[in-house]
């Protein structure tokens, strides 16, 4: 058989698991950066939802469908029949379902470990997504960060609140800003705080010493294949928040990377690389790591409109190069 020429390209197989596509906000969506890049490639794109993802006698398989995508936010997706078809018959799968990472989400990455074992490569790899919980996972990188504690004991967290003053309180478990408290040791609601978000010392929770700089923004850096994006996504808090998430009226504004994000990057990125976490946004805010996250990070389209970007076209250049 004939081999293919230099510049024809293989077609590749790209599949993705994601939140259901038609309540997306497209011009904002990284999946749909994705997705958009893929089929500019050739792809042929094969759309799943969590649910329709089975095991059968030790075989991954999903409810699937053809997609084609159009950068259009009035008419942006058409999908195919649903198929059920083994995840083995794609090359690339991207993972995108949003958090929580609950126990739902943990028996998803079992059966990506089946389509893993049978060849495709998952991005990122669910071993790694059950690993490297997005609040813990700074806890492998201590001279990165401020002071923090992991605790379900109320008791512990007000002897933390009161030794270093001003702090935040957030559960392991959230996303977009959702039921993060900041407390002092004068709160009059800091009991009523801890009950509630430690459900009673049921329930593990992380502090962390708050960081002024937040009014200069929460800046989100994206790291392809261990390699930073040069420009960050600083998300400035809304009047009378101090949370900088897009999600809770925060703005994004552009910035280049400083000196001390490259050296946090390069604290962080052999760990990634190592557990094949191909796709990152590590949460910087001042001269501090404050998260990692894995699952489903966001920001490509903003970063890619602001300086003209594709970082999509990053990621995939490096999945297709691991295919050659």
């Amino acid at each position: 058989m004939a081999k293919a020429s230099q510049g024809e390209r293989r077609r590749f197989r790209t599949g993705v698991i994601m939140d259901p596509i038609a309540g997306i906000a497209t011009y904002k969506d990284s999946t749909f950066a994705m997705l958009l890049e893929a089929q500019r490639r050739g792809h042929e794109i094969w759309y799943m939802e969590p649910a329709g993802l089975t095991m059968r006698d030790g075989i991954a398989m999903g409810y699937m469908q053809l997609l084609e995508v159009r950068d259009n936010t009035d008419d942006w997706f058409t999908l195919g029949e649903s198929e059920n078809r083994e995840l083995a018959t794609l090359d690339f799968l991207l993972m995108r379902k949003d958090p929580p990472f609950n126990m739902d989400y943990v028996y998803t990455t079992y059966v990506l470990d089946l389509a893993e074992k049978a060849g495709v490569t998952v991005v990122n790899r669910p071993q790694a997504l059950r690993d490297a919980n997005e609040k813990c996972f700074i806890t492998q990188f201590p001279q990165c960060c401020v002071p923090a504690l992991i605790t379900r004991n109320s008791a512990e967290i007000r002897e933390f609140v009161s030794g270093h003053g001003l702090s935040v309180v957030k559960p392991l478990d959230g996303m977009g800003g959702e039921s993060i408290f900041q407390v002092q040791p004068d709160d009059p609601n800091l009991n009523v705080i801890l009950e509630t978000i430690t459900a009673k010392n049921q329930d593990l929770v992380m502090v962390q010493r708050y960081i002024p700089e937040i009014t200069e923004g929460d800046k989100r850096v994206l790291v392809v294949n261990g390699e930073p994006v040069p420009y960050a996504l600083a998300r400035i808090p809304g009047e009378g928040d101090f949370r900088g998430n897009l999600a809770k009226g925060g703005t994004g504004v552009g910035v280049e990377l400083c000196d001390r994000d490259r050296w946090i990057v390069s604290q962080v990125a052999p760990e990634l690389v190592r557990r094949g976490i191909m796709f990152a946004g590590l949460d910087v805010i001042g001269d501090y790591l404050t998260e990692v996250n894995v699952t489903s990070p966001t920001c490509i389209r903003e970063l890619d409109a602001q300086y003209g970007l594709n970082i999509a076209g990053d990621l995939f250049d490096a999945l297709e190069a691991s295919r050659t």
